[in-house]
């Protein structure tokens, strides 16, 4: 899987080249990269999802197919 990274030497360097001091510069690099790490996904993250959606997969198929037992009885009784 590939993964998203963030140069903060680069992303200073530029910053520096259109005339933002070095201290400003590594500051607002700092924020960008702690708002990117801060909105990633993690394998944990993802992990956790995939079995919340298991649950709800599941508990939906379940429901299904008490309804479709309970309208073949219904059914059943009207014959």
């Amino acid at each position: 899987m590939a993964s998203a990274t963030f140069d903060t030497h680069k992303a200073v360097k530029a910053l520096i080249g259109a005339g933002i001091g070095e201290r400003e510069a590594e500051a607002i690099t700092d924020t960008v990269r702690d708002a990117v790490a801060e909105s990633m996904a993690t394998k944990a993250d993802l992990a956790g999802l995939e079995v919340r959606l298991t649950r709800l997969v599941l508990g939906t198929a379940v429901a299904i197919v008490a309804a479709n037992a309970a309208l073949t009885v219904a059914l059943l009784k009207l014959l």
